[in-house]
C-alpha cells in the first residue's frame, strides 16, 4: 500500500541551488513528510539535496547521513569532492533529519557558540525543554527512518545504497533492519553498532591518544617533545582559575570572554584527535602550553569552533538521552573514565543535559541478519568509534568487508585511495577489494614549531653540483661559492624548527 500510494503521489518538484563546498549545481527538494503537531495538515518539510549522476544515474542512488546526532547532511556536500568519480554514475542524496539543518533546526539558541560553563549551557537547555512544547518528545531514530523511507519513495527510488558516517551508521543500520527490500548495500565509515554505547568514549579517546605518543616516539622531531604526555597529564589536573581565564581567545590572541574550563580544554584534546592533521599539532602545541605559551593549545580549540554551531543542540538530546543515555550508568561511566585523561568530562555534558531533558526511553531491538553488502571504514586511532566495535558487534551481517587505515581518526572515506575502494564496492558489492593501497596512508607530520612541520632540506641534484664544481674549477662564471655557503642551511637547524 506504501508503494502504491508514494506512486499516486506528484513528483516533487526541484530547483537548481548550490552549497558551499561544491562548485556544481545541485537539485533542492522540499518533501513533505508528515506532522509533530496535533494539526494533521501542518506538514513538515524535509530540505533534500541530490547532486545529480553526471552520466545519467545507471546505478542506484547513494543517500549520505550524516552523525552527531545533530549533524546536517547538507553539511556534508564537501564529500562529494573525494566521491566525484562515484557521483559520475549514480544520484548522491543528502537529507536533512527533521530538527536538523535545512529542516527547521531544532538548535535550542545555541548557534556558533556554546557556553564554557557546564551549568550555563544546562541552564539554556532547560528553557529551551520548556518552551519547546511536545518537539522534544517526538524526534528520534524511528522517526528519522520512516522520514528517510518517505524520501526515498517520492523521489521514485526503488532500491537504495547508503553511507553514514559515526551516528549516521547508527541510523543506516537501523534503516537496514527496519526497511531491507529497499536496501543494496551499506558503507559503514566511523562504526557506531546498534547494541555499541558509544557515548563511553573515555577508554576509545585514551587508546588514540596513546596510539599518537607511540607515532610521536617514532618520529626524528616530534620525539624530542618528550614530556609532552605528562605536561598534560599535568595541565589538565592542575588548570587554574588564573589559566582558564587567561587563556587566549583562537581568534583575536586576547583573553577569552569566557573562562575556559578544564573541560572545554580535554574536550579540544579529544576533538583534535578525530583528525590526524590536527592530531600532528599536539605534541607541540602541550609543549608550549607547559612553558606558559597557551597560544597554539588555543589555535586547535579554533580549529574546531564551527563544529559547535554544526550541531542541533535540541535534535541532539533528544535522541542521546532517549536511545543513548538511557543504558549508560553511573558503574559505565567510572569504568570507562578510569585511567583516561578526559574521565568523565565528555560525557558529562550529557549526563548534566538528560538531566533537564526528560524524553522517555527509546531502547532499539536486538539486530537481526541481514546479508547486504556492508563495507566497514575504520581508523584506527579514532577516538570515539574504534575498529573494536565493527570487529565485535556486527557478526549478524556476514557478509562484511572492512577497511582499517592506520592512524586514521573519525572518518576516513576522503583519505588516500578509500574513495576509488567505495566506488568499487559499490559498483561490485560482492567481490573481494584489493586494499593493499590502505598501507600507503600515513599520518601528516608532526608540527616541529609555530609555522608547522619541519623543513625538509633541498636535496642536492648530483648532476648540478659537477657542472657547478667544474665551473669554479675553472675559473668560469659560476656562482660565488661564499653565497653557496650563505645559502645553505645545517640540517639540523632546519630539522628543529622553533624547537628549543
Amino acid at each position: 500500500m506504501a508503494e502504491q500510494g508514494a506512486a499516486e503521489m506528484a513528483a516533487p518538484v526541484s530547483e537548481t541551488c548550490y552549497a558551499d563546498g561544491w562548485s556544481e549545481s545541485l537539485r533542492c527538494y522540499r518533501i513533505p513528510v508528515g506532522t509533530d503537531s496535533a494539526n494533521a495538515d501542518d506538514l513538515v518539510k524535509l530540505s533534500v539535496l541530490v547532486a545529480p549522476a553526471v552520466n545519467g544515474g545507471q546505478h542506484e542512488p547513494l543517500y549520505l547521513l550524516a552523525g552527531g546526532p545533530g549533524q546536517a547532511a547538507s553539511d556534508l556536500v564537501r564529500l562529494l569532492n573525494p566521491l566525484r568519480k562515484l557521483n559520475r554514475g549514480r544520484d548522491i542524496v543528502m537529507v536533512d533529519r527533521r530538527g536538523g539543518g535545512r529542516s527547521d533546526a531544532f538548535d535550542c539558541g545555541f548557534g556558533a557558540e556554546i557556553p564554557n560553563n557546564i551549568e550555563l549551557m544546562t541552564a539554556q537547555l532547560a528553557a529551551c525543554y520548556i518552551n519547546a512544547g511536545e518537539r522534544p518528545l517526538t524526534i528520534n531514530s524511528r522517526q528519522t527512518v520512516e522520514d528517510l523511507e518517505s524520501v526515498r519513495r517520492a523521489l521514485g527510488h526503488e532500491r537504495i545504497s547508503l553511507w553514514g558516517g559515526s551516528w549516521g551508521t547508527r541510523t543506516a543500520l537501523l534503516y537496514q533492519q527496519w526497511y531491507p527490500d529497499a536496501l543494496q548495500s551499506l558503507v559503514l565509515d566511523g562504526v557506531a553498532p546498534i547494541d555499541t554505547k558509544v557515548f563511553l568514549a573515555a577508554s576509545a579517546a585514551e587508546s588514540a591518544l596513546q596510539e599518537l605518543e607511540q607515532a610521536c616516539s617514532e618520529d626524528p622531531v616530534c620525539a624530542g617533545f618528550v614530556n609532552w604526555r605528562s605536561q598534560l597529564d599535568n595541565l589538565l589536573a592542575n588548570w587554574s582559575h588564573a589559566q582558564a581565564s587567561n587563556f587566549p581567545d583562537p581568534f583575536t590572541g586576547r583573553p577569552a570572554e569566557e573562562p575556559v574550563e578544564t573541560w572545554m580544554l580535554a574536550g579540544a584534546v579529544r576533538t583534535a584527535l578525530y583528525d590526524p592533521a590536527a592530531a600532528a599539532q599536539l605534541p607541540y602545541a602541550v609543549s608550549e602550553a607547559s612553558r606558559g605559551n597557551y597560544a597554539p593549545l588555543s589555535g586547535i580549540l579554533g580549529l574546531f569552533a564551527d563544529m559547535e554551531g554544526a550541531m542541533s543542540l535540541g535534535l541532539t538530546y533528544s535522541v542521546a538521552c532517549a536511545e543513548e543515555m538511557n543504558r549508560i550508568d553511573a558503574a559505565d561511566i567510572d569504568r570507562d573514565a578510569d585511567d583516561t585523561f578526559i574521565g568523565d568530562m565528555f560525557i558529562r555534558i550529557f549526563v548534566e543535559g538528560c538531566k533537564v531533558w526528560p524524553v522517555p526511553p527509546r531502547p532499539y531491538d536486538a539486530p537481526e541478519p541481514r546479508d547486504h553488502p556492508v563495507l566497514l571504514i575504520s581508523g584506527s586511532a579514532d577516538p570515539i568509534t574504534p575498529p573494536k566495535y565493527a570487529n565485535e558487534q556486527l557478526a549478524y551481517l556476514p557478509n562484511q568487508q572492512h577497511l582499517i587505515v592506520r592512524g586514521g581518526g573519525h572518518i576516513n572515506s576522503p583519505r588516500g585511495c578509500v574513495p576509488d575502494l567505495i566506488l568499487q564496492f559499490l559498483d561490485q558489492p560482492d567481490a573481494t577489494l584489493d586494499d593493499g593501497c590502505i598501507a600507503d596512508i600515513r599520518r601528516p607530520p608532526f608540527a616541529a614549531g609555530a609555522f608547522g612541520p619541519a623543513l625538509m632540506p633541498e636535496q642536492a641534484i648530483p648532476e648540478a653540483d659537477s657542472l657547478l664544481a667544474q665551473e669554479h674549477s675553472a675559473g668560469g662564471a659560476g656562482e660565488n661559492p661564499e653565497k653557496l655557503e650563505q645559502r645553505a642551511i645545517p640540517t639540523e637547524e632546519v630539522a628543529g624548527g622553533d624547537q628549543p
